[in-house]
């Protein structure tokens, strides 16, 4: 599966969408953040299910657009509630205008977002909107739990599991069904693709836990520790309180349960905690079980072997990003 085939057809396409319009403050923010790039995971699933089954991306490319522009909006207010100052190595939206103006232009992506169904056919159009609505409410949900978690000490691990899967990789499962939609292929057949995506999700988002406490900053492109800062309730913290020694579980209990001006001195105490607990080979364990998961729903599949080895090769490349 040649991956770059799919991301130069949808940077391609992102370049012919114009957001040069009035009011600029509302849109020139959009474009921003959709010029920041990042790893496009999304649309090209859209685009990758749509070739598997019908040969072409072209008819996707809408949908792909949608899939990215909603994701990007998730970001943009994702970012106000986290006060996160970078996104992607650089400035996020509100960071570079205010926050007045990242939400309303984040408002407005959630809008342009919907309006790229309307390419579509009223068959095609009324399954992706109803799948995309559907995505779009767990996607709150999942963040309203994340809020959450932040002032609960009680959260548990399957907890944890139930907010990522909604919060992250309910998306990844609708692009790559929106994918298969596109391509009219029957619902078995999209379902089982919605579920490689649905594990694959998870397994990502776990990725994306390890790489915040342990990533270079120079290559993930966000504030390294930023999970910390926040007191979020991951994996790599709630399995600490698991594994670890009660002193260890009083310090973590400790910083979790703080605000502070500087940080860095609680990023490097419960990273060691981390690391003394074997906290990032445990959800290494974790993000493989839930990979080969995804891998299990490819063998129902009618799909080339080919085509399920560049499935599988894709979410072993996910899996081992750094970025």
């Amino acid at each position: 599966m040649d991956l770059s085939k799919y991301q130069l057809a949808f940077d391609a396409y992102l370049k012919t969408q114009t957001f040069n319009k009035e009011p600029k403050n509302l849109y020139t923010p959009v474009e921003y953040i959709l010029q920041l790039g990042g790893k496009r995971v999304r649309p090209l699933l859209t685009l990758i299910a749509a070739d598997i089954f019908s040969g072409t991306v072209k008819e996707a490319l809408p949908a792909a657009m949608a899939v990215e522009t909603f994701h990007n909006f998730t970001l943009v207010h994702d970012d106000i509630m986290d006060e996160a100052p970078l996104r992607r190595g650089k400035e996020t939206v509100h960071q570079k205008w205010n926050i007045n103006t990242g939400i309303l232009s984040g408002d407005a992506m959630l809008i342009l977002a919907y309006q790229y169904f309307e390419n579509y056919e009223p068959i095609v159009f009324q399954k992706l909107a109803q799948l995309f609505s559907k995505t779009a409410l767990e996607v709150c949900d999942g963040q309203q739990l994340d809020v959450d978690f932040e002032t609960r000490n009680d959260v548990t691990i399957d907890e944890y599991i139930n907010m990522i899967t909604l919060k992250t990789s309910v998306l990844v499962a609708a692009a790559l069904k929106m994918g298969a939609i596109v391509a009219k292929t029957n619902d078995e057949q999209a379902n089982n693709l919605y579920n490689y995506g649905l594990n694959l999700g998870i397994a990502f988002q776990l990725q994306d836990d390890l790489l915040d406490a342990f990533g270079d900053p120079k290559t993930f492109g966000k504030q390294v520790g930023g999970d910390i800062i926040e007191n979020k309730k991951t994996y790599l913290y709630l399995k600490s309180l698991e594994v670890a020694d009660a002193t260890d579980k009083e310090k973590l209990k400790f910083f979790f349960n703080q605000k502070l001006e500087e940080n860095s001195i609680k990023i490097t105490e419960v990273t060691r905690i981390f690391e003394q607990n074997d906290i990032p080979a445990l959800t290494q364990e974790l993000i493989e079980y839930y990979t080969n998961k995804a891998f299990g729903y490819l063998q129902n599949i009618a799909i080339t072997d080919d085509a399920k080895q560049g499935l599988i090769d894709f979410g072993n490349n996910l899996m081992s990003r750094k970025v």
